[in-house]
C-alpha cells in the first residue's frame, strides 16, 4: 500500500466531516434563568408572576441572522385527564349531549413569543416543534382510538377557550421582548387557581423560519402552612381523610340545627 493511501482516507474523513464542525463551530446556544424556581401557595395567595431571563451564546465572529433571533417559551403544568361535554338545550332544559376525554394533558399551558407565530415560521414548522396553543399536542379519546385532532375541532376549541377563561391556557405573541439582539426576558403570570406540581419551560430559538437551538427549565408550586397538612393527608391517608371530612360535616350539620332551632 502506497503512503498516499492513508493520508487521502484522513483527507476524505475530514471533508466528511467539516460540514458538522463548521455547524458545531457556529452553533448558538441558550442560558436561561427563572426569578423563582420554588413558588409557595400560601391562604392568601393570589397568583403570582416569574421572570424568565436569559441570553444567546454565539460565535463573535458570526454574523446575525438576516431577520434576526425569533424566540418561543412554552409553559407546561402538571399533566391530567379532563372532559369536555357539549350541551344542547332539549325541552326546555340543558343536557349533555356528548362528551371527549383529553388524556394527559398539561392543567397550565402557556406560549410566549416576541411577534406573531405565522410571522416566524411556516405552519409545517410551528407544527411539528408544537409552537403556540393550535400546535400543542393535546390527546383525547375518539371512540376506540387515542389521537390528537385538526384545530378547528369543536371539543378541542371548547376546551382551549374554557381553560383560557380561567386563566390557566393564554397565548401573548408580544410577551417576548429582546433587549439586545441577544438578550431576552418574558413574564410567565400565575393565576390564584394555578395547580400545585412541577411546571416545565422549553425555550425554542429560530432565525429565518427554522430552529436553531433549544433548551429547557424548570419550577414547582407547592402548598406550605395547613393547605399543604390538608393535600399530603388527603393523598396518603384518603380513607382517615374520608372519615375525617365526613365527621366534620355532620359536626357542621349538628350545630347548625342547635344555633338555628326554634322555640
Amino acid at each position: 500500500m502506497s503512503a498516499r493511501a492513508p493520508r487521502l482516507a484522513i483527507g476524505l474523513a475530514l471533508m466528511f466531516c467539516a460540514p458538522f464542525l463548521a455547524e458545531d463551530a457556529r452553533a448558538e446556544r441558550l442560558i436561561v434563568s427563572v426569578s423563582n424556581h420554588r413558588v409557595t401557595v400560601t391562604p392568601n395567595y393570589s397568583g403570582e408572576e416569574l421572570v424568565l431571563f436569559g441570553s444567546v451564546e454565539r460565535d463573535s465572529n458570526a454574523p446575525l441572522p438576516r431577520t434576526g433571533y425569533d424566540l418561543v417559551v412554552t409553559v407546561s403544568g402538571p399533566r391530567i385527564d379532563m372532559v369536555t361535554r357539549r350541551k344542547e338545550r332539549r325541552f326546555g332544559i340543558w343536557v349533555n349531549t356528548d362528551s371527549r376525554q383529553f388524556l394527559k394533558v398539561p392543567a397550565y399551558l402557556a406560549a410566549f413569543s416576541n411577534r406573531p407565530l405565522d410571522k416566524i415560521a411556516a405552519v409545517d414548522v410551528l407544527r411539528r416543534q408544537q409552537l403556540g396553543l393550535k400546535n400543542v399536542l393535546l390527546t383525547q379519546r375518539v371512540g376506540t382510538d387515542y389521537a390528537d385532532v385538526v384545530a378547528s375541532d369543536p371539543f378541542r376549541s371548547a376546551f382551549i377557550r374554557l381553560r383560557n377563561e380561567q386563566g390557566l391556557y393564554r397565548e401573548n405573541t408580544s410577551a417576548v421582548t429582546f433587549l439586545t439582539p441577544t438578550l431576552f426576558r418574558t413574564s410567565i403570570p400565575l393565576p390564584a387557581e394555578v395547580p400545585i406540581g412541577t411546571y416545565h419551560i422549553g425555550i425554542k430559538l429560530l432565525a429565518d423560519g427554522a430552529l436553531v437551538t433549544k433548551t429547557d427549565t424548570a419550577f414547582e408550586i407547592v402548598k406550605v402552612g395547613f393547605e399543604q397538612f390538608v393535600a399530603t393527608a388527603a393523598r396518603q391517608h384518603s380513607i382517615f381523610y374520608g372519615i375525617a371530612t365526613a365527621c366534620m360535616a355532620l359536626m357542621t350539620g349538628w350545630m347548625a340545627s342547635i344555633v338555628f332551632r326554634k322555640d
